[in-house]
C-alpha cells in the first residue's frame, strides 16, 4: 500500500503514518506483526501499552547490570556478549566459549590477543565492573547509554521504538534513587519485580509509523486506515463470581451444573452483557477509520464463533457486493484461501490536501550553521569568595591564654549569634525569660554563672542606644548575600541586616577577640569581610548609602568602618 497507493480523500501517496491497527487485547500476535513489519522495512511505533522488562533494549541493560553484580554469570555475559551494547558475533561468541576450561570471563581475559573484539569486550565491561562500585545506578547506565554510546547502538540494532523504553528506564533509575538507597543490584530486584507497564503515546498525527493498538485504546483517535484483525474470537472467559442484580450479592458456583435457577439467570446475564460491550467495541472499531476499514483475522484450529467481529461484518456488508445506485460498486479477488469482498465508494469531493504529481511531500530545511558546530566550551565557574573566610585566612582571635580558647570559644559564640537573631522578634520583656529557657536547653552542661555572663552580654546588645536601628522593625537576621565581582562570586550570610530609604546598615558579630581600641586595629580580614558585602548590597540598593560595621559582644560596642577604608580593602579582593 506504500509503496503506491494513493490516499484519493487527501490527494496523495498513503504513507505509514496514516494505517492504525487495532487489537481486542494485547498478546502474542502483536509481537509477530511487529516483527513481521520490521522485516518488510516498514515503519511501525510498536504497540501502544508495553511491560518495561519485557523489551529487549531493557533486557540488554538489566543483564549488563547482572553482570558486572556476578561476572561468574556464564550465560548472563554471553548475553551481555551479543547484544548491541558489546556487539560480538555468532562466530566469535562460539570460539571464545567452546572449550573453555573455566569461566567464560576467564576465557574473554585470558584470549585477549586472539581477536581485537576481544580486547574491546574486556576493556568496557572492565571499566564498568570498577565503576559499578561507585557510581549510583542512573550514573551508571547514563555513562553506558551516553560516553560508550550504548543508545546509539541499541537504536541502530533495535530501531527507534526502543527509544521510549531506554527513556522510561532511564526514568525509574532516578525514582529508584528517590526512594531507596542507591543500590545496583536493589534496582535491578525493584526493577524485575515491579513488571512496570509503561503506554507510548501513539497520538492522532502517526508520527510517520504504523500505530498498533487496543480498540480501548484507541477511543478518540482516527486514521485514514484502519487494519482490524483480530476479529474471530469472541470473549468467553466469565467471571467466577456472579452478581445478582435484586440483591447486589455475590453468588459462587463452583460448577456449572451446581448451578441454581438464580445463578443461571445471573450467568446468562453476564453473557448478555458481555456481548452487548464486545457489539459496542465493534462500533468503536470500526469508526476510527476516515477512508479504509480493512476487517480480516487470524485464527486457531478452532473453527470462527458465528458471533465474532469477522462473520458480523461479513453478514451486514456481503448484501452491498452487487452494484447499487448510492454509488457502492463490489469486486472480488481472492488470497491463496479466500475471497475478498471489497467495496468502495468514488471520491467525489476535491482532496482535502492535494499534492501534486510528482511534488515532494516535504520539501528539507536546511539547518543552521550552529547546528554543525562543536560547541562552545563550558565557562569556568567563577572562583566562590566567601567573604566571612577570603582566601582561606583564619580569622584572628583570642590567645588560649586568656581563658576561653578552644572549642568552647567558638561554641559560646553560637549561643550568643543564635541568641541575636532570635531575640529581637519577642518584645522586651519577654527576651530574659527566653534566654535562660534557650540556655538551660542547649547548654545545660555550663556553668550557671557563665550562662548568666552570656544572657548579660547578649542584653547588653539589644538595649544598647547605638543598637536601636539594628534591631527596629523591618530590620533581618542571617540574610544571604550573593554577588558577582569580576570572577568571582560573592556568597555569605549577613548577621544582621537594616534597611531603610536612604541608607543600609549591615552588622556582623564578633564574638571571639575583644574590641580594638580603634577603627584602625580592626583586622584587615574583617574589614575584606565587611567590603564584599557592601558592594554585593549596593547593587541590591541603589542610590542608598551602605554603612559597615561590627559589633563586639564582649564589650558591647559597635565600630563603623570607614568607606574609604572599604574602597581600599575593595581593590585587595581582586
Amino acid at each position: 500500500m506504500i509503496d503506491g497507493e494513493r490516499l484519493e480523500s487527501r490527494g496523495r501517496p498513503l504513507r505509514p503514518g496514516d494505517v492504525m491497527v487495532l487489537v481486542r487485547r494485547r498478546g502474542g500476535f502483536v509481537d509477530d506483526l511487529v516483527r513481521a513489519l520490521k522485516a518488510l522495512e516498514v515503519p511501525v511505533a510498536g504497540a501502544d501499552r508495553m511491560v518495561l522488562t519485557e523489551q529487549m533494549a531493557v533486557i540488554d541493560l538489566m543483564a549488563l547490570g547482572n553482570f558486572l553484580l556476578l561476572p561468574e554469570d556464564d550465560l548472563t555475559l554471553a548475553a551481555v556478549l551479543k547484544s548491541p551494547l558489546v556487539g560480538l558475533a555468532e562466530e566469535q561468541l562460539f570460539a571464545l566459549a567452546h572449550g573453555r576450561p573455566g569461566t567464560l570471563w576467564e576465557a574473554l581475559r585470558t584470549r585477549l590477543t586472539d581477536d581485537p573484539a576481544f580486547e574491546r569486550a574486556f576493556l568496557v565491561l572492565s571499566d564498568l565492573a570498577a565503576l559499578a562500585d561507585r557510581l549510583s545506578p542512573h550514573d551508571l547506565y547514563a555513562h553506558v547509554l551516553g560516553p560508550l554510546a550504548g543508545r546509539r547502538k541499541l537504536l541502530a540494532r533495535l530501531g527507534m521504538e526502543a527509544l521510549d523504553p531506554l527513556d522510561e528506564f532511564m526514568a525509574l533509575t532516578l525514582a529508584f534513587e528517590r526512594a531507596h538507597p542507591p543500590s545496583l543490584q536493589g534496582f535491578l530486584r525493584w526493577l524485575e519485580t515491579g513488571a512496570v507497564e509503561i503506554k507510548r503515546d501513539l497520538d492522532q498525527g502517526g508520527g510517520g509509523a504504523v500505530r498498533i493498538m487496543t480498540v480501548h485504546g484507541a477511543k478518540g483517535l482516527q486514521a485514514p486506515v484502519v487494519f482490524l484483525p483480530d476479529t474471530l474470537q469472541v470473549p468467553t472467559r466469565g467471571e467466577r463470581l456472579l452478581w445478582l442484580d435484586e440483591d447486589e450479592l455475590p453468588a459462587w458456583p463452583p460448577r456449572a451444573e451446581a448451578a441454581d435457577p438464580v445463578c443461571r439467570q445471573a450467568r446468562e446475564a453476564a453473557k448478555a452483557a458481555r456481548e452487548r460491550e464486545y457489539r459496542r467495541l465493534l462500533y468503536v472499531a470500526m469508526t476510527r477509520a476516515e477512508d479504509r476499514l480493512v476487517v480480516c483475522g487470524w485464527g486457531g484450529e478452532k473453527a470462527a464463533p458465528e458471533a465474532c467481529w469477522y462473520n458480523l461484518v461479513a453478514a451486514a456488508l456481503t448484501p452491498l457486493a452487487a452494484p447499487v445506485e448510492d454509488g457502492f460498486l463490489a469486486r472480488a479477488g481472492e488470497t491463496e484461501t479466500a475471497t475478498v469482498l471489497r467495496l468502495s465508494c468514488p471520491q467525489t469531493e476535491p482532496a482535502d490536501d492535494i499534492v501534486a504529481p510528482g511534488a515532494a511531500e516535504a520539501v528539507p530545511v536546511p539547518l543552521p550553521d550552529w547546528a554543525s558546530r562543536p560547541p562552545d566550551p563550558e565557562p569556568a565557574p567563577p572562583r566562590p569568595l566567601a567573604p566571612s573566610r577570603p582566601e582561606g585566612e583564619e580569622p584572628p582571635v583570642r590567645s588560649p591564654l586568656a581563658g576561653d580558647g578552644g572549642a568552647a570559644r567558638f561554641r559560646r559564640g553560637r549561643l550568643i549569634h543564635r541568641l541575636l537573631e532570635t531575640l529581637p522578634d519577642l518584645s522586651v520583656d519577654r527576651r530574659a525569660a527566653a534566654a535562660t529557657r534557650f540556655l538551660a536547653r542547649h547548654a545545660a552542661d555550663l556553668p550557671a554563672a557563665e550562662r548568666l555572663g552570656i544572657a548579660n552580654e547578649v542584653t547588653d546588645v539589644l538595649d544598647h542606644p547605638r543598637f536601636a536601628a539594628l534591631f527596629a522593625p523591618g530590620s533581618r537576621a542571617e540574610v544571604p548575600v550573593v554577588g558577582r565581582f569580576g570572577d568571582r562570586a560573592i556568597a555569605g550570610v549577613v548577621d544582621r541586616l537594616a534597611v531603610t530609604d536612604s541608607e543600609v546598615l549591615v552588622v556582623d558579630y564578633k564574638t571571639n577577640r575583644r574590641p580594638p581600641t580603634d577603627s584602625a586595629a580592626i583586622p584587615p580580614l574583617y574589614v575584606r569581610q565587611m567590603a564584599a558585602y557592601r558592594l554585593a548590597l549596593a547593587c541590591l540598593y541603589p542610590g542608598r548609602t551602605v554603612r559597615c560595621a561590627l559589633v563586639w559582644t564582649d564589650g558591647p560596642s559597635l565600630t563603623e568602618i570607614d568607606g574609604r577604608v572599604l574602597d581600599d580593602a575593595l581593590a585587595g579582593l581582586g
